[in-house]
């Protein structure tokens, strides 16, 4: 079978050195022995090349080398592993045309997001290289002999003969198991955070890594399906398992982590919404909505999924949004001129179409789209859904798929309870001129994790959800502290031994 790889008119291939049959397996040498899987390309569904993926065995050598890898990278000045994060990011940088075109071709988002994605990876190495000459443990007062609480948080020890110091250790072997439709961006958030804290990851950076004269082993990779996840996730020797993907399976992954009573770091699924109050600037929510609800093909885990309009409005907008959904350029990902490219899978068509009639059989109805598109490929209409109730199954549910529903209401609380009323928790929208609203929403009203005002949801990146949408923290402000495990350490540099409490034993 041909594959696209040796195609003339993919030559660029062969920059990333990609062939016919590639090793799915690196430890600091790359290899693989399991089974040969090949990758389509969605926008034709062409093989584009074959890869060997981990078994077992390979799974294994490159768990204990990475283990060993950890302890040379953990004794690494945190400076230093931050310059080397930032090597990454320059070889990213060198690159990042091709590779967004290999995002594009195998995953199906359009050329410009392919590279975008790429560019998230850049950028959060740039934010690492900072981070890695920030991060440090508080000196805290002691209570010993002293007034001070534990949660003043000083320059100085308090206390006589005391100090009390907040001590961040790598956690060790972070597992990092990425989604198909941000296969870049979700390993850079992961894996640029917990390199410079010192850890080792299951992944891939290999030659910055060979030429600092580092353990390739540090980012190691192991191309797998589930039998290789489902190790990974009952492997005790992976200190922090960070899993992107569906609500579904990451419960299972949770389940599997905490039964070995491990660490796990969860991005799951988004039923997001977005707000729009009569007093709303239109010519903000159209565009706004266009991009939130049809960018990669609805295939975000931020992509708007239900659209309230207040009741004054809703018809207005509905014409407004359907004449600009007829606009958007469908074409092949890689043409510049293109919007909107294929979903990633034929299954991904069928959900597609079973929800569209999930749809009208709960009293949707198909404002425009719900049709497969006639042509090669995985190409289905972006779709707009007006009449169903607020709390139907089929709005409940997150189909991966460009599929809006529209709902109208007629007042403040009752869509702020609606926004909040699905499983998930990861960003929501609202669109109004009015102050008092905007900070009764911030305040209580919306149980989501990323919130923007008058903007786009499905726009950049922060950190994860609440809710079934896992309480993950890839990045951010706090995000280092999932990578590391925190010690209190209390010296007692005088020669007298107080006890806690006041206690006098003896």
């Amino acid at each position: 079978m041909t594959v696209m790889a040796t195609e003339p008119r993919y030559a660029w291939l062969r920059e990333l050195g990609l062939q016919e049959e590639n090793p799915g397996v690196y430890n600091g040498r790359w290899g693989g022995s399991g089974e040969v899987v090949t990758t389509y390309c969605p926008a034709n569904n062409e093989p584009i090349a074959r890869v060997r993926q981990a078994s077992l065995e390979d799974y294994e050598e490159t768990v204990k080398k990475a283990k060993e890898a950890w302890k040379v990278w953990a004794d690494v000045p945190a400076p230093k592993r931050g310059e080397i994060v930032r090597q990454i990011g320059d070889a990213l940088r060198q690159k990042i045309k091709v590779l967004g075109s290999l995002v594009s071709l195998e995953m199906g988002k359009i050329f410009v997001e392919g590279v975008g994605e790429v560019q998230e990876y850049v950028d959060v190495c740039d934010y690492a290289v900072g981070l890695s000459r920030m991060i440090g443990g508080p000196i805290l007062p002691s209570e010993t002999l002293g007034k001070c609480k534990l949660h003043y948080v000083v320059s100085l020890p308090s206390g006589p003969g005391h100090a009390l110091i907040e001590q961040w250790n790598p956690v060790g072997l972070v597992g990092i198991i990425t989604a198909f439709n941000f296969p870049v961006a979700v390993y850079g958030w992961n894996s640029a955070i917990a390199m410079i804290c010192g850890n080792a990851c299951i992944w891939i950076i290999a030659k910055v890594l060979e030429d600092n004269k580092v353990p390739g082993a540090i980012c190691s990779l192991a191309c797998g399906g589930a039998e290789i996840g489902t190790a990974m996730a009952r492997d005790e020797r992976m200190d922090l398992l960070s899993f992107t993907g569906s609500t579904k399976v990451g419960k299972q992954v949770a389940l599997m982590v905490q039964e070995r009573f491990g660490r796990s770091l969860l991005e799951l699924g988004g039923n997001n919404a977005i707000i729009v109050f009569e007093d709303a600037d239109l010519n903000l929510v159209i565009p706004s909505t266009l991009f939130a609800a049809v960018g990669t093909a609805g295939q975000r885990c931020t992509t708007a999924r239900r659209l309230f309009l207040h009741e004054s409005i809703h018809d207005e907008v509905v014409a407004k949004l359907a004449k600009a959904y007829a606009q958007v350029r469908i074409g092949d990902p890689w043409d510049s001129d293109t919007l909107y490219g294929p979903l990633h899978t034929k299954e991904a068509v069928k959900m597609y179409l079973d929800a569209v009639e999930q749809a009208k059989q709960q009293g949707g109805s198909v404002v425009c789209g719900g049709k497969v598109i006639s042509r090669p490929g995985n190409y289905v209409e972006p779709t707009i859904v007006t009449g169903l109730p607020h709390n139907a199954p089929i709005v409940h549910t997150e189909t991966f798929a460009p599929i809006l529903y529209v709902l109208k209401f007629k007042a403040e609380e009752e869509v702020f309870t609606w926004n909040n009323e699905v499983k998930q928790g990861l960003s929501s929208s609202i669109f109004t001129k009015d102050l008092g609203r905007i900070f009764r929403w911030l305040g209580y009203s919306s149980d989501y994790f990323s919130i923007f005002l008058k903007h786009s949801i499905a726009v950049f990146h922060v950190s994860c959800g609440e809710k079934h949408t896992g309480g993950g923290r890839e990045s951010g402000s706090d995000s280092w502290k999932l990578y590391m495990r925190r010690s209190t350490c209390t010296i007692n540099y005088s020669k007298d031994l107080p006890l806690a409490q006041g206690i006098k034993f003896q």
